[in-house]
């Protein structure tokens, strides 16, 4: 049988993960970043650093990125020596990265021109669950495409969900993450205002914890918060993009959301402060202060 061939654009937090994860179930890994730096480790495990994306995405069957945005996804796909116009006619194009459905749609049309197959797949899931293999999936686009990528899906994550058309795995995912920044956001307030009045925050914290809020993200941001610990799992100007394009998709459906803006503004205060490499717990940092 032979052995198939994946490029993986974008080796980031979540990105190298992926991409360890592709390699260790035997496939054929071409990588490539833009900081070509963070393509070293993975060479060391048996994957070709590519010059450009297109170099990466030349004679693979399936290519997987990982981005930052719509900007980044864009230029990667369909700029000079871009993805797209390199790969071969029947390959598959999946985008994880946290998008516009706007530029989701656009992308599809895009590929589809060129004769090729589209599938969005956003991921819930940070840093550990990416090295562990253990993301889930949440797929946009047609079945019959999904069965041809399902190994590449199994080998990077336990989990993956159809949702239905392109544009609806990005629907899913910015409301996710619409939820989760606006945890973190509030924890941030709540777990400022017990620790400026002087309380035992262990005891505090226990109370909202194992209580009604004591969501997973609650639980593991409040022991980030508490222990200074800010190694990053989930970047700080990651989630403020993404509850601005929360926003956008809120507003685009008709739905004014002053909640994304005012949770979108505590993490953009934590960006211009300084915190921009650290992870989504550094929020509280400026209340801190």
């Amino acid at each position: 049988m032979t052995t198939m061939k994946v490029a993986v654009l974008g080796l980031g937090i979540m990105g190298s993960g992926m991409a360890r994860q592709l390699l260790a179930a035997g496939f054929e890994v071409a990588v490539w970043n833009r900081s070509a730096d963070k393509a070293a480790p993975l060479v060391e495990a048996g994957a070709r650093i590519a010059r450009t994306p297109g170099d990466a995405a030349t004679g693979a069957d399936v290519v997987v990125a990982m981005l930052a945005d719509d900007t980044v996804s864009r230029a990667v796909w369909t700029g000079e020596a871009g993805a797209l116009a390199a790969m071969a006619n029947g390959a598959i194009a999946i985008d994880c990265s946290t998008l516009t459905g706007g530029w989701v749609a656009e992308l599809s049309g895009l590929a589809e021109a060129r004769g090729l197959h589209f599938l969005e797949a956003p991921v819930t899931g940070s840093r550990d669950q990416a090295a562990q293999g253990a993301l889930r999936f949440l797929v946009g686009g047609e079945s019959e495409v999904l069965v041809n990528a399902r190994p590449v899906f199994d080998a990077m994550g336990s989990t993956v969900v159809h949702l239905g058309p392109v544009g609806s795995g990005a629907t899913v995912k910015l409301a996710n993450n619409f939820l989760c920044g606006v945890q973190a956001a509030s924890l941030a307030e709540a777990l400022a205002l017990i620790e400026k009045r002087g309380l035992d925050v262990e005891l505090a914290m226990s109370i909202l914890t194992d209580g009604a809020p004591g969501s997973p993200l609650l639980k593991a941001v409040s022991r980030r918060m508490i222990d200074h610990a800010f190694e990053p799992h989930f970047l700080v100007p990651l989630m403020a993009k993404d509850l601005g394009y929360a926003g956008q998709a809120l507003t685009e459906a008709g739905i004014v959301s002053a909640i994304a803006e005012a949770a979108k503004a505590r993490f953009m205060e934590a960006d211009e402060a300084g915190h921009t490499d650290r992870d989504i717990a550094a929020v509280i940092q400026p209340l801190r202060s």
